[in-house]
C-alpha cells in the first residue's frame, strides 16, 4: 500500500440523488459508472471501503409523510429505496471486477446477506467493498446516520462524504454566489451553526467515537483517490478546532 494513503480504512457515504445524474428521479447508468470508476481507483490503492447510499432518488420518507402515508412506513419505504440502490451499484463495481458485497440491516436473504459486523469485517480483509443498504433498520433514523453508525461498528478511519460541492458551506454555493466555504470544522461548530452537513445524530456519534468526516465533490475526476491521500479540496470535520 502507498505510503501516501492517509485512511486506510473508510466509509463513503453517497446521497441517492448523486446516483440520478441529469436526470428527476432513478439511476443513471452513465453517472454510476463513473462513480464506480473513482471507487476502483481508490480500492486499487488498498484502501479498504465501505458505502452507504441514500435512497432520495427512488423515495424520500418526508416526502412519503407528505403525500399522506404513515412515518414508519414511509421511512421502511425509503430504506428499501436504499437496497434497490445498493444493488445497482454492486452489479455496476462487478462488471469492473470488483468483488462487493451487500448487506442489509432489514433481512432479505434472497437478494442479499444481512448485517454482520463480523462478516463485513472479513469481506474488507479480503479485499471487497461492502456496501450497507436499508440505513439502521430503524425508521425515524437517516441515512446520514447509518452511515456514521456502520463507520464506528467497522473501526473506519474517516467518514468520508461525497456530495456535489467541494466542502461544507454557509449556505448554498448553487444559489449564493458570497457563499462562504470552511477548509476545517469542528463537531460542536457545526452543531451549533446548524450547518446541513449531515443531521445531528451522525455528526453526534461522529464526535464520540472521534471519527473525522470528509466532505468533497465526487463529481470532479479522481478526487476520491485524493482524498484518501489527504490531499485536494474538502472540508474537514473533526475535534481539533
Amino acid at each position: 500500500m502507498s505510503e501516501k494513503i492517509q485512511y486506510r480504512r473508510v466509509l463513503l457515504k453517497l446521497s441517492g440523488e448523486g446516483l440520478m445524474g441529469e436526470g428527476d428521479y432513478g439511476i443513471e447508468p452513465k453517472t454510476v459508472e463513473r462513480i464506480a470508476k473513482e471507487i476502483k481507483a481508490v480500492g486499487e490503492l488498498g484502501v479498504e471501503i465501505c458505502l452507504v447510499i441514500g435512497g432520495g432518488n427512488i423515495f424520500r420518507g418526508i416526502s412519503g409523510v407528505a403525500a399522506g402515508v404513515e412515518r414508519t412506513s414511509a421511512d421502511y419505504m425509503g430504506m428499501l429505496a436504499t437496497v434497490m440502490n445498493a444493488l445497482a451499484m454492486q452489479s455496476v463495481l462487478e462488471q469492473f471486477g470488483i468483488e462487493t458485497r451487500v448487506q442489509s440491516a432489514i433481512p432479505m436473504p434472497t437478494v442479499c446477506e444481512p448485517f454482520i459486523r463480523r462478516r463485513a469485517e472479513r469481506h474488507l480483509q479480503k479485499g471487497r467493498i461492502v456496501i450497507f443498504a436499508a440505513g439502521t433498520g430503524n425508521p425515524f433514523f437517516t441515512t446520514d446516520t447509518a452511515a456514521a453508525l456502520r463507520s464506528v461498528e467497522m473501526g473506519c478511519d474517516a467518514l468520508i462524504k461525497g456530495t456535489q460541492v467541494d466542502g461544507v458551506y454557509d449556505s448554498d454555493p448553487k444559489k449564493n454566489p458570497d457563499a462562504k466555504r470552511y477548509e476545517r470544522l469542528g463537531y460542536r461548530e457545526v452543531l451549533a451553526n446548524d450547518l446541513k452537513v449531515m443531521d445531528a445524530s451522525a455528526i453526534a456519534l461522529a464526535r464520540e467515537n472521534d471519527i473525522p468526516i470528509l466532505v468533497f465533490s465526487l463529481t470532479d475526476e479522481g478526487s476520491f483517490a485524493k482524498v484518501v491521500k489527504g490531499e485536494g479540496r474538502f472540508t474537514k470535520i473533526d475535534g481539533g478546532v
